[in-house]
């Protein structure tokens, strides 16, 4: 039994973080607009770096389908995504802050929603939804970074995965395969992971120019 505060015990987490990187971002917050394979593997990523607060915002509910890549379990099937997934999050560090939108995102909703954000992550499926969020972000917020993703599918071809910069906008992925090509965990979560650490190097370069 240990002698130590769950306080002390959810400090101890983040012992092994780069130097001051939990000081800088348990005071950031990042929205994440889907919570399927992109988005759920990011947040338990910037979760564990010791993120502060999350804002998550998915529609759509666990499916069986959804277990070969995303960051739910069987126990999970049938859930609301953002309910499974903020019990996930809040397991790993119970002092995470977040908040929790059940509802399909709309150019509308999104600003409003995520006005708070210091950073988005794009985690949507599809391109059109993927453009008018962009778009959206970029004109309310120009100065604040949106980590996309573009060509995860298909395996193999890890040299392909890239990231790219244009501005405020930051493309992870290969930007070429399509669905088509069906998904693999592997492959899908290097994407995710990806964003994650871009997300986490610009909280923590943005504070210390």
């Amino acid at each position: 039994m240990s002698d130590k505060s769950a306080k002390e015990d959810i400090e101890d987490i983040f012992t092994r973080n780069v130097p001051g990187l939990r000081d800088i971002l348990v005071r950031k917050t990042v929205a994440v607009a889907g919570c399927g394979g992109l988005g759920s593997n990011a947040a338990v990523a910037l979760v564990r770096a010791g993120m502060g607060k999350l804002i998550l915002a998915d529609f759509d509910r666990v499916e069986a389908s959804n277990l070969n890549r995303q960051h739910f379990f069987l126990d999970d099937i049938g859930k609301e995504k953002t309910a499974a997934l903020a019990n996930h999050l809040l397991a790993i560090n119970p002092d995470l802050e977040l908040e929790v939108h059940t509802l399909e995102l709309t150019p509308r909703n999104t600003i409003p929603l995520f006005k708070d954000a210091d950073l988005l992550i794009e985690a949507f499926d599809k391109a059109e939804s993927k453009a008018w969020l962009i778009e959206t972000w970029c004109t309310h917020f120009p100065k604040r970074p949106i980590v996309c993703a573009s060509g995860l599918s298909g395996l193999g071809s890890t040299e392909t995965l890239t990231v790219r910069h244009a501005g405020n906008i930051i493309m992870c992925g290969d930007e070429t395969t399509d669905m088509s090509m069906g998904l693999v965990s592997a492959r899908v979560a290097l994407a995710a992971n990806m964003q994650a650490n871009e997300a986490i190097r610009i909280l923590f370069q943005s504070s210390n120019p």
